[in-house]
């Protein structure tokens, strides 16, 4: 019994075999000769036919075999034998499917030279001079014995039969000048065999990236010798390689899903399918290294965001629009007919990219997946050679989708980069760093970069507080007083704003941010913050992390908001409200400190610990009411490691000529946590 009947000789032909075998679907692959089944992989469940049909010989075999679907993956040139199989089809009353190959561009070398025939591609060199390289197959080498002195200056690259090369030999067109190769060719290959032969001129028909027709164009325009490229004779409809997978897939899945789905399953387990993560730059061809232009063009799928896919894609090309790893994988997971997918991603990889986020989710076990991962060329590299600028002492950040790190950057690095996120946003985050001090830094702003209506500018961060921007926008600042502080403990009290409020004073504040033993990138929480002298000392210690200073006191808050820009510390963030309702929405912490609770200790413990249970956790107590009840919670939840410290200072003041010391309340330091955390 015979499903299908398939008409190969292409690399899509040998695609769909492969792709049939391994889902058990009965079919029959017919080829024209010796060699085009030579190329074929041993085949268990498929039967292969040699030779040559015409029209009448093709509706006798649909006829014997009963195909439900006649599927035409012949070569896009191969005009003749696609009108004897479609009208051998109607004949017979049988599905007719055409696979069309992927057509591309190819208008970016500008010696290319088109013509609409091989005959027409002899006539334009039979006015020229030089050695001509024939990359059109056997078929058309007769038109080029027109050519006068072809025995001499044509060379012609076919495929290594018997019958070829005797075509070839009678023709006049023997030895050196016939190169019997099978491909794929690589651009290095091409290069290195049209410079031997001495070629002015390559000949090639459009034949797409299956037909290897980009490495021919590349290798062409390294040496400088003009391309004669044969258009196809028509635009042809049909489906793609991959629409003619899933179009199979769904006609046969009760076979596929059923009486072989252990065969299936097995085969699917033994086939490596691939997947590579492809940098491509800012999104414009002329930014594209090579491999990752060479990737995205040969992919049977390209996912990504949609600015990215419209970037990259050829004609034909099968997208998927996704972002999150997850959806991403779960869509190749459940699209097995693709075999070779490009995510692709903007900029490099490595730089701020969720190249970082689908390599977390891709687990060990998924064996039948091979990941690449292909650099691109990063926004900060373009634009920094574009403003003459070495970025190896930039400092890079990211401001898309998030807030934290700018201020703290610009305060402590002479050069800063970063990424903005949405139309305008440059604009609001100078009116910040204006407010913050740094309002006279020079600034560079790019946008829209590597496209034709690329803009850079510059001038001071105040004077762009109203700058329009695009959404794809970068900036660089330089800050000349850049000043990298010393990560210290106990800044001194009179350095701080204090008004009214209550605050921890240095030398408690030195011993209790110890015991936090906090990370540079932590997430912390100071509850009971009051005039934020400790909420502070952490930002500074924690310049990549984010510190929720959570105050009820409105005093307090307004002192908050203060010292946070006296420190220039911006990724304070400031929560007006009571512990723990107040914490109900905030990220999970690594690090908490608890300075006052207002009775509801035991509360705030129970959600910080339920969103990260090993937190690491200080607490200063001052009455022994506090104490009882912090040790009483460690005992009921059986926390083990925890320290209690007792501090009692006592500052020396001058009574007369004498120096007496005034002692300061006793604040007791519970510490626990933090051992079982993971970065």
């Amino acid at each position: 019994m015979c499903r299908v009947i398939v008409f190969a000789g292409t690399t899509e032909g040998r695609k769909l075999s492969a792709f049939l075998e391994e889902r058990q679907i009965p079919a029959m692959i017919c080829v024209a000769t010796e060699y085009g089944e030579s190329v074929l992989e041993e085949y268990a469940q498929l039967e292969v036919h040699r030779g040559r049909l015409d029209q009448e010989d093709m509706r006798k075999l649909f006829e014997e075999k009963g195909p439900e679907v006649v599927i035409d993956a012949t070569h896009p040139y191969a005009v003749e034998v696609t009108k004897n199989i479609r009208t051998a089809c109607e004949k017979s009353g049988r599905t007719y499917i055409r696979v069309v190959r992927k057509s591309e561009e190819y208008k970016k070398y500008g010696k290319n030279i088109y013509v609409d025939s091989a005959a027409e591609a002899a006539r334009y060199l039979s006015g020229t001079a030089g050695n001509i390289f024939l990359t059109t197959g056997s078929k058309e080498l007769g038109a080029f014995t027109e050519i006068p002195d072809y025995e001499e200056r044509v060379y012609a690259r076919v495929l290594p039969a018997p019958e070829i090369i005797g075509v070839c030999a009678k023709l006049g067109i023997r030895g050196k000048h016939v190169i019997c190769m099978q491909g794929p060719f690589s651009e290095a290959l091409n290069e290195a065999m049209f410079a031997q032969c001495h070629a002015a001129y390559v000949v090639t028909k459009e034949s797409g990236t299956a037909g290897g027709f980009r490495e021919k164009e590349q290798a062409a325009e390294q040496l400088g010798i003009p391309l004669v490229i044969i258009g196809r004779p028509k635009k042809e409809e049909g489906l793609s390689l991959e629409q003619c997978k899933e179009m199979l897939e769904k006609q046969f899945q009760k076979e596929t899903d059923g009486r072989t789905k252990e065969m299936r399953d097995q085969s699917e387990k033994g086939r490596r399918r691939r997947v590579s993560l492809v940098g491509i730059g800012m999104g414009s061809a002329e930014t594209m290294t090579g491999e990752a232009s060479r990737t995205c063009r040969e992919a049977d799928l390209l996912i990504g965001a949609k600015r990215m896919t419209e970037a990259v894609r050829q004609e034909g090309q099968q997208i998927f629009c996704a972002y999150r790893a997850e959806e991403i994988l779960e869509y190749i997971k459940e699209h097995p007919q693709y075999e070779n997918v490009a995510v692709v991603l903007s900029g490099d990889v490595g730089f701020f990219s969720g190249a970082k986020d689908f390599l977390g989710h891709v687990k060990e076990q998924e064996e039948n997946l091979e990941i690449r991962v292909i650099p691109g060329i990063s926004s900060l590299v373009y634009f920094c050679a574009k403003l003459h600028v070495p970025w190896e002492k930039v400092k890079a950040i990211s401001v898309h989708g998030r807030e934290e790190g700018l201020v703290s950057g610009v305060r402590e690095h002479p050069m800063v980069f970063a990424l903005a996120g949405g139309k305008n946003q440059i604009a609001e985050l100078c009116k910040r760093l204006t407010a913050y001090g740094f309002g006279d830094c020079k600034i560079a702003v790019g946008e829209r970069l590597s496209y034709p209506e690329e803009r850079i500018f510059q001038g001071n961060v105040r004077e762009f507080c109203e700058l329009e921007t695009d959404s794809l926008a970068v900036f660089l600042i330089w800050n000349r007083r850049a000043e990298r502080r010393e990560v210290v403990c106990g800044i001194p009290d009179e350095q701080f704003c204090r008004g009214k409020v209550p605050m921890t004073k240095e030398e408690v504040r030195s011993i209790s941010i110890s015991k936090l033993r906090l990370w540079k990138d932590a997430v912390i929480y100071d509850v009971g913050a009051g005039t934020g002298s400790v909420a502070v000392e952490m930002a500074l210690q924690a310049p990549d992390g984010v510190v929720y200073a959570v105050e009820k006191n409105e005093e307090a808050v307004a002192l908050l908001g203060k010292n946070r820009v006296a420190f220039a510390v911006d990724h304070l963030k400031i929560v007006h409200g009571k512990a723990p309702e107040a914490l109900e929405n905030l990220p999970a912490p690594t690090h908490v400190f608890i300075g006052g609770s207002s009775g509801n200790l035991k509360e705030i413990l129970d959600i910080v610990r339920k969103k990260n249970k090993a937190v690491r956790v200080v607490i200063n107590a001052i009455t022994l009411e506090t104490v009882t009840e912090a040790l009483t919670y460690l005992k009921e939840q059986e926390i083990s490691g925890a320290e209690v410290v007792s501090v009692q200072t006592a500052r020396a003041r001058e009574v007369g000529r004498y120096h007496m010391m005034t002692g300061q309340n006793p604040v007791y330091v519970i510490s626990f946590g933090g051992e079982r955390q993971e970065r």
